[in-house]
């Protein structure tokens, strides 16, 4: 099941989209479940936004397909490496992205993103199913010179647009065997699968709910895997994950 965020007139709702429509949900899904209205609207009429605003944070974890890792001259570390997104950074597929003032390297990086449906804390990664809502992609984009000079990655990965969702949340979704294939400008630069993932999906929900009590709605990126590079003003990425669909941006000064 495919859940999407959007608009038609004024206040944003939540949608089934099946095939070509939009078919209208009462409420909000992570708290009332999924209960039509009835309503429906064709897909082409609507304006997606991005699937979810996460209540409180956006979990990321880096150098998660040692590929990756190795092409920007890491090691893989010996546990997940986590770091944190506020949700101004959240945009949705579609929307234009502002590059920030501070940096002239900024990178793309496609991603699986993890939504979460429950309140949960230590949870085991044979649980971690129990706990997911379902699944998006991101675009974890990173200001690299940033990265270099802070020491610290929160302005490097937390500015604001630096998080691009979409274009809608698949509930249901084989997450150890799934292609990711990023796109600039039309020409392939990432082609990996969730198969290479040094953790699985499920060890890093569990691990990061040792450290963070996870609400419904937070979101968790799981990594990328190797090709990332720059992007400049007037070009586009487009982040295609099998079972998802496209999460597709521009990007402006």
């Amino acid at each position: 099941m495919r859940i999407a965020r959007f608009v038609v007139d004024s206040d944003p709702m939540y949608g089934v989209v099946e095939d070509d429509e939009v078919i209208v949900i009462a409420g909000d899904p992570f708290f009332q479940g999924i209960k039509p209205t009835g309503a429906k609207h064709k897909l082409e009429d609507v304006r997606l936004l991005a699937p979810i605003i996460p209540r409180s944070k956006v979990v990321c974890f880096g150098r998660t397909y040692a590929d990756h890792a190795a092409e920007l001259g890491n090691s893989v570390p010996a546990e997940p490496l986590m770091f944190l997104k506020p949700n101004t950074a959240v945009v949705g597929s579609g929307d234009p992205i502002t590059l920030p003032s501070f940096s002239e390297e900024i990178s793309y990086e496609g991603e699986l993103a993890v939504v979460i449906g429950r309140i949960c804390k230590d949870v085991p990664a044979e649980k971690a199913q129990d706990v997911i809502f379902g699944y998006t992609i991101a675009n974890d984009l990173t200001a690299r010179d940033a990265q270099r000079t802070d020491g610290q990655w929160a302005r490097a990965k937390g500015w604001d647009g630096s998080c691009p969702l979409g274009p809608w949340i698949q509930t249901e979704l084989d997450h150890d065997d799934t292609q990711l294939t990023t796109r600039l400008d039309g020409k392939v630069v990432q082609n990996g699968n969730t198969s290479e993932m040094v953790w699985g999906i499920n060890d890093l929900v569990a691990y990061a709910s040792q450290a963070f009590t996870l609400l419904p709605g937070d979101v968790i990126l799981t990594g990328t895997p190797a090709g990332v590079g720059l992007v400049t003003e007037g070009q586009r990425v487009e982040v295609e994950i099998e079972g998802i669909g496209t999460l597709s941006n521009t990007f402006r000064r």
